[in-house]
């Protein structure tokens, strides 16, 4: 059975990981008979959000600790995990991609990306082993791989500026669908990008799941 490495940056949209898009993606790779396991860094992420105000919390929170709500407990720090272990990865978006495993929401163009990741991404890559991206998490793609890779946010001017600014190759891309890089095996999804609720975001995570498993073949 094949094996997907989910990449989480905390729980909740605001401040780390979309619960919506992490959940129905770990969904989607159990519905098309894989399975899964939950990846975070073990490290603060950037700041609190109150969901319910949109305001900084003065407090902090680990990452790992928060994204393990998701996982239910079941999780692993993103600095132990190996390239050898999953056929392929997968990162769902929410802001802790731009804010924690990233510093796109604030660095932009000139983002740095959390150096595990970029270590075992480049090593999946070398392995020839895919890798999607989900929402906002795309933006990191040209950090990571480099100029040139095509990828989608969806249709957003301002973030696609960024990407095409970092030598990345934007696609515009409906809610429902997917754009992959055949030669770099990389796969990426607008899904709250442009969804409204959670039937959108399930179209594109669906076809994007069924895509990147294709590709581990």
């Amino acid at each position: 059975m094949k094996k997907i490495g989910v990449v989480l940056s905390g729980c909740g949209v605001f401040d780390g990981a979309e619960i919506h898009e992490s959940v129905l993606t770990m969904l989607e790779i159990l519905r098309q008979g894989a399975t899964y396991e939950c990846l975070a860094p073990n490290r603060p992420q950037h700041h609190v959000i109150n969901h319910l105000t949109g305001e900084e919390m003065p407090e902090n929170r680990n990452a790992m600790i928060e994204a393990a709500r998701i996982a239910r407990g079941d999780i692993k720090d993103l600095a132990e995990a190996s390239a050898e272990d999953y056929d392929a990865l997968i990162l769902p978006g929410g802001f802790g991609a731009a804010k924690t495993l990233s510093d796109f929401a604030f660095a932009g163009a000139d983002c740095q990306v959390d150096r595990d990741l970029v270590g075992l991404a480049s090593a999946m890559a070398d392995a020839a082993k895919p890798l999607g991206f989900v929402c906002i998490a795309p933006v990191m793609i040209p950090k990571i791989f480099g100029a040139g890779v095509q990828l989608t946010i969806g249709s957003d001017d301002a973030t696609a500026a960024a990407i095409t600014a970092m030598g990345g190759e934007h696609v515009d891309c409906p809610v429902d669908d997917f754009v992959v890089d055949e030669q770099h095996k990389i796969v990426s999804t607008p899904a709250y990008m442009l969804a409204g609720n959670p039937l959108e975001a399930e179209a594109g995570i669906k076809k994007l799941v069924a895509e990147v498993l294709r590709l581990t073949t």
